[in-house]
């Protein structure tokens, strides 16, 4: 691993790990997959999938103020990341806290969003638990089961593999790499992001690693370089994974396309990578599945992640500052955003 310390989040999470008692039936090392996978008895075939994901401060600073938008996301996080150990879900079970006296209208729509995000993905919302708590809340646990005949971890991509990016069902929010006021912060239902298990499966059968975008895609090569100790050449064209909307906001504003690829808040679909002679039956099958995996670069062997623009200009990004940016600042949004930017400018990543 290449300096997988220089990570708050990962130093945070081998902390918590530290304290607990492995699985004998866990499969997956710490930080290896974006879901747990365990050996149950009995069952021959397949791994069982667990992950769990909460929505808490996208709510409390505003970013998210549709309550559909809401219960959508909660639902579409976890499952993204089944969808990248290629599992099909089983079912979710969540957990939601609420203000006391908060409107049941707006629970309800809450509610819609989390059954039709599982309708999309062809699972099931199975039960939960309900809380009274001073700030909204929700969580979602979601699981699946995966062939073992092949496993996708993060780990396993090799020099010139090709790296592709799922574009079905995709999102890009405008946030948090533009100076935006009040509303234009704020996620509505442009396209809302859709985990679908097809993706997660395609990259299964035909890739060498995968994980899901949900802290943003630079933000997910740089802790795919930190497992594989290798870089990525990224080669393409932004607009051709953000939204029609936000490319308009960022011409209108002269903000880079790079910088709303750079936010911790993501796109909720795959990345992955492919040896070259499967990476062309990985986009064939998906075109055909109605899943569109766009090629937007290469695994290189130096350990970093260099971006060409349009222009042939070539900038080496170092993710570090970016990534433990919220931490720095105490969780403070307005903070957070200035030095976003600061950074942004400092990296050459705006000028992109």
């Amino acid at each position: 691993m290449t300096n997988m310390d220089n990570i708050l989040e990962n130093v945070a999470i081998g902390r918590w790990s530290a304290q607990f008692k492995r699985s004998d039936r866990q499969v997956n090392k710490l930080h290896e997959t974006d879901s747990e996978l365990l050996e149950i008895p009995g069952l021959v075939d397949d791994y069982l999938a667990v992950t769990i994901d909460t929505v808490a401060e996208e709510i409390t600073t505003g970013l998210y103020r549709e309550p559909f938008t809401m219960g959508w996301v909660t639902i579409m996080a976890c499952l993204s990341d089944l969808a990248a150990v290629g599992a099909w879900p089983l079912g979710v079970v969540i957990s939601v806290s609420c203000e006391p006296g908060r409107d049941q209208a707006f629970i309800t729509e809450i509610a819609r969003g989390m059954e039709e995000a599982c309708q999309t993905a062809g699972t099931s919302i199975l039960g939960g638990d309900t809380n009274t708590t001073d700030a909204m809340s929700l969580t979602a646990c979601s699981f699946g089961l995966v062939p073992r005949i092949k496993m996708i971890t993060r780990c396993g991509c090799r020099l010139g593999d090709e790296v592709c990016h799922g574009k079905s069902g995709q999102w890009k929010c405008p946030w948090p790499g533009t100076p935006f006021g009040g509303s234009q912060r704020t996620v509505s239902r442009i396209r809302l992001p859709h985990a679908g298990p097809q993706a997660g499966e395609l990259i299964r059968k035909y890739g060498t690693a995968c994980m899901s975008t949900s802290d943003g895609l630079l933000s997910t090569l740089d802790q795919l370089m930190r497992l594989n100790n290798n870089g990525f050449r990224i080669e393409f064209n932004p607009g051709g994974i953000l939204e029609p909307a936000v490319m308009k906001v960022c011409q209108e504003t002269g903000t880079s396309p790079w910088m709303m690829l750079a936010g911790l808040h993501g796109e909720f679909v795959l990345v992955g990578t492919a040896r070259p002679d499967a990476a062309g039956d990985l986009r064939a099958h998906g075109n055909a599945a109605g899943i569109e995996m766009i090629r937007i670069g290469k695994v290189v062997e130096r350990p970093d992640i260099t971006l060409v623009s349009s222009e042939e200009k070539e900038t080496v990004i170092d993710m570090v500052g970016i990534r433990n940016l919220l931490q720095d600042v105490g969780g403070n949004l307005e903070r957070y955003l200035a030095e976003f930017w600061k950074i942004g400018e400092d990296t050459g990543l705006n000028s992109m």
